[in-house]
């Protein structure tokens, strides 16, 4: 009877992925792309049952992935299902040839025991001073997250919250769980809480530590599909200098004023695709980034990434270049997506020091309403005002940002504050078209420094009447 099971599930695993034809997407492109392939996961398969995990809510399933992840890797590879229920866990860590399968109302949760998200040395046993997060992978080939299952990252017990962003009556909730309120009063941090030991001497050290939900690093042939990514500590999917990855139909959500709650952050990858997915995040939606100053040369541009069918409701920008771009943008197309209710539409943020290149980048058939305030914005002087930064002059005139050959039409906008806006000294923002359009605004139609160089045809800016 198992047998017929695995046989079912396997097989209907290779007829879901056979029904991915993500060829249709990359028709009618105008720039040469290179097209996405599915990772090749062998029919081996278990359960995390079989190695003893509980969905209680309560058990500590630590243990249990990591023994059902080392059964798989011995067999070569192949399916870690997840049945229904609440899977508190530590760390996970993927392997080659590997899909993460969560059925339908499976629930993998962040353990709120922060310590376990602390690396342990193998040598000397002591915990690193940094947290890994809950799902990472590194330098691996063939992986896969899947299903109709939530990977929640318990993101209440890391993240720290501005007063001015919370009601008195959510800020009475976050006084319940303890915790620390600078001198100030502007700012709650997870420390000293009632129920979760600190992981840090100081809640500055500790805030340092907060990490992402999802992360893959120089890996090849990722997919991640369906599955529900909310909550994080800080961002939800990172996938960094990687080759060849697919991210469909997932939803990513926290509340909309979680600090750095990016959703999708792509970091010099290579090869993606982007489509149909569902953001509601606490900051950017899908966002691009290049790395910063001379280290990110090295690993060169984001290249060949397709954006198609997406959705954005709330986020700093649903569709972000930046701020750290120094190792490149180039051959990316973001077509047929709808941003409704984030701050701004369309955002190219950056500032010297962290600039770099883009080069073909087009975007089109763009549907936008609530914008709270540009639909889109080109910015240079952008600085990374996380919970605790200083700002600080750049002493060096280096890794300037160079916003050129971006090319945007059909964009339709209801409501933003601004229609356009473009700020930046000569050559930082040049060779832009904005063709085919029509945006309401409710202040501004255009603010544009002279020394943008950003051609306009064919734009319909409407406000109310006077």
């Amino acid at each position: 009877m198992r047998r017929t099971i695995v046989t079912m599930f396997v097989l209907a695993i290779a007829i879901a992925m056979q029904a991915n034809d993500y060829t249709k997407y990359y028709q009618d492109l105008p720039v040469s792309m290179t097209q996405v392939t599915l990772p090749q996961i062998p029919e081996y398969q278990v359960s995390i049952t079989d190695f003893g995990g509980k969905g209680d809510g309560v058990t500590d399933n630590t243990e249990a992935f990591r023994k059902a992840i080392s059964a798989i890797n011995n067999k070569g590879g192949g399916h870690l299902v997840v049945p229904a229920g609440i899977y508190m866990t530590g760390l996970i860590s993927l392997k080659d040839n590997m899909d993460l399968h969560l059925e339908r109302h499976a629930i993998i949760m962040a353990t709120p025991d922060r310590s376990q998200h602390l690396k342990t040395d193998s040598k000397t046993g002591a915990k690193e001073n940094r947290a890994t997060p809950l799902i990472s992978a590194s330098k691996r080939k063939n992986i896969s997250i899947t299903g109709e299952g939530t990977i929640d990252g318990n993101g209440k017990w890391w993240r720290p919250v501005k007063r001015s962003k919370v009601s008195s009556t959510e800020w009475g909730q976050f006084m319940a769980m303890g915790g620390t309120v600078v001198e100030d009063g502007s700012l709650w941090y997870p420390f000293n809480l009632k129920h979760q030991s600190n992981i840090a001497d100081t809640y500055e050290a500790q805030e340092r530590m907060r990490t992402h939900l999802v992360r893959i690093t120089d890996c090849e042939n990722v997919l991640i599909q369906g599955v529900t990514l909310q909550n994080s500590p800080k961002f939800h999917f990172v996938p960094q200098r990687c080759r060849n990855v697919i991210i469909d139909g997932i939803t990513a959500r926290c509340p909309w004023n979680a600090q750095n709650g990016d959703a999708i952050d792509i970091g010099q990858c290579k090869t993606v695709l982007i489509v149909n997915n569902v953001i509601d995040a606490g900051d950017d939606g899908i966002c691009m980034k290049g790395g910063a100053g001379q280290a990110a040369l090295k690993d060169g541009p984001c290249e060949d990434i397709l954006i198609d069918d997406n959705t954005v409701y709330h986020a700093h920008g649903g569709f972000v270049i930046g701020s750290e771009f120094s190792g490149g943008m180039k051959n990316i197309v973001v077509r047929n997506n709808t941003f409704s209710g984030t701050d701004t539409g369309l955002r190219f943020k950056s500032s010297i020091g962290r600039g770099g290149t883009t080069e073909h980048i087009y975007i089109s058939n763009i549907t936008m309403n609530d914008i709270k305030d540009q639909a889109i914005v080109f910015e240079t002087t952008y600085w990374d005002n996380h919970v605790g930064a200083t700002k600080t002059e750049q002493k060096k005139v280096e890794f300037v940002p160079n916003f050129q050959d971006i090319h945007i039409s059909n964009v339709v906008c209801r409501g933003a504050k601004t229609g356009i806006s473009a700020h930046g000294a000569p050559g930082m923002i040049h060779d832009i078209t904005i063709d085919n359009s029509t945006i309401f605004y409710t202040q501004k139609d255009k603010d544009i420094d002279a020394a943008c160089d950003i051609k306009l045809n064919n734009l319909r800016f409407v406000t109310f009447d006077n």
